[in-house]
């Protein structure tokens, strides 16, 4: 009896276990880690199953992501630790159809996932292909989900949606995240430091609809305005602060630039009316009345000293501006563009 005993007892601690193992099992597949949902596909380097969020070593990302123009693929070297490539080029026509769709086969060298980016830059584009009242945006959607077929994901990058469009927006993306599923939808959406009243690109009402939100955190100064940083560390300190409190890590892309700006003062470039052209003729000592007239056109040159101020970015300060956002537990960054990069940026980076 008591040896009976014994081997019940050690199969009732057995199945215990057993139990316990299988339940831990099933909440860890069921579980999606911080918000995001992993992007399948196969890529050079294989991801780890690590919470997204979690602060790793220096230069080590989960996901690296590189946008390509159409047309340059050759700054496409496949050794770069890059996850993911946003493949610009698709746009839409003046009637809201898409057009422009690169040919994958171009980086059919390259092993990691490749998204469609579609982008439009025209508000009132933007708006006649957002609004349901016009039928073009049935088959704009249909376009871009079937134009993803040779593509492992898709991008959204529309930057002039108006506020007037914001819910057509959302419930476009939405729908077009319905259409391509069970491949990855992600957008691409301007800086923001805090909550701004009407917003079609607020974060929180984007987030349900899509995979991963990619910040496009440059053009702090760009060619309108004063000269300054493209980005600086404490205005993407702001910007992935505000992000951080809106998008789940495990969405959150973090956009660094790779490009330069420059700025000339003064700048003489624009338009003049009579009676100032005049008076700049006159603080430059030029005869109007005996101006040159070639092609019957009068015109005049004149030297004027300009100094301008450039802003760029080398290795150093681009792997800086990442190791902030990494050590605040954005584990995803994305870069634009491939071609405009200083040299020996991607030996700083890797992928976990």
């Amino acid at each position: 009896m008591k040896i009976n005993a014994k081997l019940n007892m050690k199969k009732a601690v057995v199945f215990a276990a057993s139990c316990f193992v299988l339940a831990v099992v099933l909440a860890s597949c069921a579980s999606s880690p911080s918000g995001g949902t992993e992007i399948s596909g196969s890529t050079s380097s294989s991801v780890p199953p690590q919470e997204s969020g979690e602060i790793s070593s220096a230069g080590s990302y989960r996901e690296i992501w590189a946008y390509l123009m159409d047309g340059e693929e050759e700054y496409l070297d496949t050794s770069f630790p890059v996850s993911d490539i946003g493949y610009f080029g698709a746009g839409l026509n003046t009637f809201g159809e898409l057009t422009g769709v690169p040919d994958r086969l171009k980086i059919a060298g390259y092993s990691g996932r490749v998204h469609l980016v579609v982008a439009d830059n025209s508000r009132a584009l933007t708006h006649f292909c957002l609004d349901p009242g016009y039928s073009v945006r049935d088959n704009l959607l249909k376009e871009i989900a079937e134009a993803s077929a040779d593509f492992d994901g898709v991008q959204i990058d529309f930057e002039l949606v108006s506020e007037r469009d914001r819910e057509h927006f959302f419930s476009f993306l939405a729908e077009l995240k319905a259409l391509v599923y069970p491949k990855p939808l992600s957008v691409a959406i301007p800086a923001r430091t805090r909550d701004i009243a009407g917003d079609p690109y607020d974060y929180s009402s984007i987030v349900p609809h899509v995979d991963r939100i990619l910040v496009m955190a440059y053009d702090e100064h760009w060619s309108g305005g004063p000269a300054g940083p493209v980005a600086s560390m404490d205005w993407c300190a702001s910007v992935s602060e505000y992000a951080r409190s809106k998008i789940p890590s495990g969405k959150l892309i973090m956009g660094l630039p790779f490009y330069a700006r420059a700025w000339g003062s003064p700048d003489p470039s624009r338009a003049y009316k009579f009676s100032t052209l005049s008076e700049l003729a006159d603080e430059k000592q030029i005869n109007l009345s005996s101006a040159d007239r070639t092609g019957g056109h009068p015109n005049f040159s004149y030297k004027e000293t300009v100094t301008v101020s450039v802003y760029f970015d080398d290795a150093d300060s681009v792997f800086r501006r990442a190791e902030m956002y990494r050590s605040s537990g954005i584990d995803k960054i994305g870069f634009w563009r491939l071609g405009q990069e200083a040299p020996g940026v991607w030996e700083k980076f890797r992928l976990e």
